[in-house]
C-alpha cells in the first residue's frame, strides 16, 4: 500500500501557557503577529502567522494549561507545563524577510530582550533566537539572498 498522501505545510503550533497574558503580549506585542478574532474561546488566543496551505491559516495558538485536557491520544495533568530546556519542544521558527532581520535585532534590544544570532552555512539561513515569557526558544529565520551554496 503507498501512502497516498503528502504534507504541504504547517497548520498550527499550540503552547499550553502557565500564564497567558504576557504570553499573548510576548507574540502580538513584541513579535507583531495578529490575533485572530472570532469562534474562539476564552482561554485561547489564535495569531495569525501565514495564509498556510489548502484554506488553513497557519497559526500560533496559545491555549492556557487549565485547557490542555487530552490534547492528543494521551491524557495530561493540570500540572504546571514543562517549559525551556525541560520541554520537548526545542524552538518555534518564524520565517521573515533576511532584510528585516537586522529590524528584529534593533526592536529586541530596545526591549531588552536578549537574542543570539546563528549561521546555518549548509542551508543560507540565519536565525535570530530569543525567549518568550515562559522561557521557550523563538528564532525568526530566513535565507541570505546572496548564499550560494555550502562552503
Amino acid at each position: 500500500m503507498t501512502r497516498g498522501f503528502q504534507v504541504r505545510g504547517l497548520g498550527e503550533i499550540a503552547i499550553r501557557c502557565n500564564d497567558l497574558a504576557p504570553m499573548v503580549a510576548f507574540y502580538e506585542e513584541i513579535l507583531g503577529l495578529e490575533r485572530m478574532t472570532g469562534g474562539t474561546r476564552d482561554r485561547i488566543v489564535f495569531f495569525r502567522i501565514a495564509e498556510g496551505f489548502g484554506g488553513h491559516t497557519a497559526v500560533l495558538a496559545l491555549f492556557d494549561k487549565a485547557l490542555s485536557r487530552n490534547p492528543g491520544p494521551h491524557p495530561t495533568e493540570p500540572d504546571r507545563p514543562e517549559t525551556g530546556a525541560k520541554s520537548s519542544l526545542h524552538h518555534i521558527a518564524l520565517s521573515l524577510p533576511f532584510a528585516e532581520q537586522e529590524a528584529v535585532m534593533a526592536w529586541y534590544e530596545a526591549k531588552g530582550l536578549n537574542y543570539r544570532v546563528e549561521l546555518f552555512d549548509w542551508t543560507g539561513w540565519r536565525g535570530v533566537f530569543t525567549e518568550d515569557p515562559e522561557g521557550n526558544t523563538v528564532e525568526l529565520v530566513a535565507k541570505d539572498p546572496d548564499w550560494s551554496g555550502p562552503s
